[in-house]
Formats: structure tokens, sequence, C-alpha cells
């Protein structure tokens, strides 16, 4: 995606039950030129109703509020004016994660840390990632929540005919960003626990998330998923995620590493180190996976693992919320097939079978 068109004001309506914590988000956001609070709201019924009469471009919706909590609020609004909208919670407290997580299914953009006791550094810190994420989902022109299995893409009706009989998947690599989680998780959670090919992902979320993001998708899968620690070996049955900060690759013999690297393209963890990796060290035992994000990330790693023979699946624009990451690496010709998440999951989960039966 490019920049906000210069000029354009960003309407954003802020909820939260604290006023204190309101008028901290209101003053960061109005702080940058270019943003306009057009409404408040202490609670989930106000904020669906403030989001009908004044159709903000953004809205930062709070998790705990009375009445009707963020989650509920996101349900309403998305089913009556879609709008893309940032979390705004604690990364703190484990229940605060889960259910902002689960704003995130139902149709939440991102998550972002809610400002709380900072020192100046931190305020600052804080301001600019409140500030740079709610630019950024303002960019999103359709947030939508769409029926599973839909798909503008050519999805192959006979599984079968997805798979060559010399099949021998030994990893399977996964990039995706705004949007990731909740499609991860629809993915995930459609898979064997007794999978035997280990998967490995790059995830963009936000600082301090991480673990708890973690924790949310081993609860939701009978597969077992943890970040990722240096010198760990990948396994069956085992997901492990790029930790927030460290480049993600997978050495010789499967054995994990964390590279403290610069950033590729201004991303660390970047998609395209941990599919470079892949390609050099299992090439065509290799699937490479791209769902919804924004930007190009994970082409460039993907076209190297194609390259070495990989074979590679890319998220349908109907289903993305963001198309940018799967469009750029299908309009290189890198892609074998663009599919649902629904067929996503069913295609590994017949690779996994193929593995299987070796």
């Amino acid at each position: 995606m490019g920049l906000v068109e210069q000029g354009k004001v960003i309407r954003v309506l802020v909820v939260d039950d604290s006023p204190v914590v309101r008028q901290i988000l209101v003053s960061m956001l109005q702080s940058e030129p270019g943003f306009v609070v057009v409404g408040e709201a202490s609670d989930g019924v106000d904020a669906s109703r403030q989001a009908a009469r004044l159709r903000p471009d953004v809205i930062t919706m709070d998790i705990r509020m009375p009445r009707l909590d963020g989650l509920g609020a996101i349900k309403q609004i998305m089913s009556v004016v879609p709008t893309p909208i940032v979390v705004v919670t604690s990364s703190v407290y484990d229940s605060d994660l889960n259910i902002a997580f689960r704003a995130i299914e139902a149709g939440a953009l991102t998550v972002v840390e809610k400002p709380k006791g900072l020192s100046a550094d931190a305020y600052e810190a804080v301001r600019d990632q409140l500030v740079t994420t709610v630019r950024l989902m303002s960019e999103v022109q359709v947030v939508t929540i769409r029926p599973t299995g839909d798909s503008t893409g050519p999805i192959v009706q006979d599984a079968e005919s997805l798979f060559w009989s010399e099949a021998d998947v030994k990893l399977i690599v996964i990039g995706s960003s705004t949007g990731g989680p909740g499609i991860l998780r629809q993915i995930l959670s459609a898979l064997p626990g007794d999978m035997s090919i280990p998967i490995l992902i790059v995830q963009h979320i936000t600082p301090n998330f991480s673990q708890g993001f973690a924790r949310w998708l081993d609860s939701s899968t009978d597969l077992q998923v943890s970040l990722a620690k240096e010198a760990e070996q990948v396994a069956p049955g085992r997901v492990l995620i790029a930790p927030e900060h460290a480049h993600m690759l997978v050495r010789p013999g499967g054995i994990i590493r964390l590279d403290r690297s610069p950033p590729v393209h201004g991303l660390r963890p970047s998609a395209n180190v941990l599919f470079d990796s892949a390609a050099k060290v299992y090439g065509d035992a290799a699937v490479g996976v791209i769902l919804t994000g924004m930007g190009e990330d994970g082409a460039d790693g993907l076209q190297r693992l194609r390259e070495a023979g990989g074979y590679i699946l890319a998220q349908d624009e109907a289903s993305c919320v963001i198309f940018g990451m799967p469009k750029a690496a299908i309009d290189r010709g890198i892609v074998d097939r663009v599919l649902s998440p629904d067929d996503i999951a069913k295609t590994l989960t017949r690779l996994d079978q193929i593995a299987k039966s070796k």
C-alpha cells in the first residue's frame, strides 16, 4: 500500500471507558498533522452508535468496558458499518490478550499497547506506534467479515490434483501480517494434531504481544504452538513462531537460529529471511505459504524457494484483509495455487497424509 494521500485528514473515533486514557489517546493522535478525533465513546453501545453516525476512517477500541465490551462492539460495527478497527489494550493481562485476539477474529485489524505510567521515551514509542498503526489502517478500503471458503482465485475442487506423486514435504513455512492472526487460527485449527510436518511462522505483530499471540493460537489448535527459541529443533506436531525483534532461520538438521541482524525492508522478523533459509536447507521439500498482509514481505524469499523447487501457496484476495503480500508473490508468477484459508488447510493436511504414507 502507498502512503496516505497527502493532505488527507484521518477521522478517528476513540473508544475507552477511562476518561484519562481517552484523553491520552486523543492527545497522541491530534498531536500529529492529518488526524482529527471526531468522537469519543466510553462503552461498546455508544461506540456502535457513533460509528454508524460519524462513519470514522478508523476506530481505536478498548476491550473491557461496561454495557458492551470491545468484542461485542466490534461484532456490531462490522455487521452494520464495517470500519478499520485498532484494538488498544494492555499487553500484561492474559485475559485481555485473549479477548484482543478474539476481537481480531471478529474483524479488528490489529492490536496496539495501551499507554500506561510511561517515561517520556516510552510514551513517545507508544505514541509513534499508535499514530503509525492508525495511519496505515486508514488505508484499508474494505474491511468485512467474509464467509470462509469463498474465493475469487483459481480454487482447485479436486484436492488430489494439487499434489504430485513424488511429494515429500518436510517443512511448511508461513508468512503473514495484517489480518493474519485470525487466518492462522482458522488454518491451524483445521490441521490434525498429529501433523508430521513441522510448521514455522513469521507473523508481523505489535511488540509485546507475540507471547500472548502464541498462547492464543496454542489454545485454538491440537498442535503445539510456541515462540521459537535459539537452537531449538523443528519437530512433528510443533508450530514455531518467530519472536519479536528477531529474524527466524532454519539451519541444516532443522535447527532454529534467531538472528538480530538489521530489519529487512523495515521488518524484523521478516518472512523473506525465513523463506530464504528454507530454500537453502529444504529446497523442494518445503512448502511456502503467504497470507494476508500489507506490503511485499515474503515475495523475494518465496521466489528463491520456488527456484529451489519448493511449492508455493497464496491466500486468495476474497479472504484477505489486505491483499498486498499475496499479490506481490502472485504478480511474480511464482505461486502454484491461490486458495482460500479452508483450501490451504486441506492442502496442508493432504501433504501431511502423503508424508505419513512414505
